[in-house]
């Protein structure tokens, strides 16, 4: 994990336990858990024999968790901290392993492990981006701006690809595939939660609220034209690149790597990842301040990785997979770093944490996108390229309402 940290600060020795870091590794801990879940479900689908849709389902089901989790929690920890929100998170996290362990088969409890999962990681993206961005900024650090975003983002995303790289493996080659990457998980979040309890609270008595809990319930900058025009069009995009990129594809593949499929899934989740991982350095590059660069170089991408990724679902061989996977992990980290860039602009310091929730509530909505898509080529016939192409033209008309809106109606801010 300090390696992880080391990476993220791309400091010296001495920077490497900076405040920032710590919920930092909280993120990654339980992104890892929520992600370990990803590769298996070739697993789950292949040697205990559930159905493709029950599977998506089961993938999409940690969104019950995730989005009233962050569309509460948000807005609590700008009203009582964020230590008092975000200390919990581990502790759930590590029952979900728990429970996911031990359900096997079982669909219900596989269901609650994966609600349980939600609502851990919905607490520490909206509560712990908005720590890292505070924790990023003077006193604590005297990064510059963006920095907390690439951070909160990266965070996330390394966590979701360990969680993958190491699940598909141990399940693959290693025994107790059910179990064992579970409880890797477990002995990870439990280190993470031992080093969080050491953070400085960023939020003080003067700087809370005293209104009513309904009041700081409500979030005025989601009214924000820049959310609306320009945030709103490219979140839904985040998670559903990369479900189509560690999801749709490893299922359509697995029939062509039957040798490995739990592996090869977790291979294009690593891949994907690992692009989105490095991609958002990049997207810091892009944006400028004042414009919507950054949003419409992402949703181009996201076209390109459409396209791509169906040409995977016609080729179905083990090289366009990987293009499909590598350009949908671009597409899903330019779309996550500029999308977080976009909400810390737009909030005040009283609704950072609330519209960072409703930012991740959004950009997982994505997440059904598997589901969807089972269900259309099952009970429809839709052919999983026509759906990617379909995508494609849908990501090139959300950035055509980026660009109008840019021109019409954000160049006065």
């Amino acid at each position: 994990m300090l390696v992880i940290a080391w990476v993220l600060t791309g400091n010296n020795e001495e920077d490497r336990m900076k405040h920032w870091m710590r919920p930092a590794l909280a993120m990654l801990a339980v992104a890892w858990g929520g992600n370990e879940f990803t590769p298996l479900l070739v697993m789950y689908r292949t040697q205990h024999h559930l159905p493709q849709v029950t599977v998506n389902v089961l993938l999409f089901a940690y969104v019950l968790g995730i989005i009233p989790a962050l569309l509460i929690g948000g807005p609590l920890s700008d009203r009582y901290g964020r230590r008092r929100l975000l200390v919990p998170a581990p502790y759930i996290a590590m029952l979900a392993s728990a429970v996911l362990a031990f359900a096997h088969a079982n669909v219900a409890v596989l269901f609650l492990g994966r609600v349980l999962s939600g609502i851990a990681l919905g607490l520490v993206m909206a509560v712990g981006s908005s720590w890292i961005k505070e924790l990023s900024s003077p006193p604590h650090d005297d990064a510059p701006d963006g920095t907390g975003a690439k951070r909160a983002s990266m965070s996330l995303t390394a966590g979701f690809g360990l969680g993958a790289a190491f699940a598909g493996p141990l399940a693959q080659w290693a025994p107790y595939p059910d179990e064992l990457s579970y409880l890797v998980n477990i002995v990870v979040t439990a280190i993470a939660a031992v080093l969080v309890l050491r953070t400085p609270e960023t939020v003080d008595a003067a700087s809370r609220s005293t209104s009513s809990l309904r009041d700081d319930l409500r979030i005025p900058a989601i009214g924000h034209r820049r959310f609306l025009f320009v945030v709103l069009p490219i979140a839904p995009w985040v998670f559903g690149a990369a479900a189509c990129a560690y999801a749709v594809l490893p299922a359509l593949m697995s029939s062509h790597v039957s040798s490995a499929p739990i592996a090869f899934s977790a291979l294009l989740c690593v891949v994907g990842l690992t692009c989105g991982f490095l991609v958002q350095s990049v997207g810091r590059r892009i944006d400028s301040p004042g414009t919507t660069r950054a949003v419409r170089v992402g949703l181009v991408v996201l076209v390109v990785g459409m396209l791509a990724g169906a040409l995977a679902g016609r080729e179905l061989n083990i090289a366009t997979a990987i293009l499909g996977s590598f350009c949908l992990g671009a597409g899903y980290g330019l779309a996550m770093v500029s999308g977080l860039l976009e909400i810390q602009r737009i909030a005040g310091p009283r609704d950072l944490a609330g519209l960072t929730a409703v930012f991740y509530g959004v950009t997982y909505l994505g997440f059904a996108v598997p589901a969807i898509m089972a269900t259309l080529a099952q009970d429809a016939g839709f052919s999983y390229p026509a759906m990617f192409e379909f995508g494609a033209i849908m990501a090139a008309l959300c950035l055509a309402i980026v660009v109008i809106a840019d021109r019409r109606m954000l160049a006065n801010g």
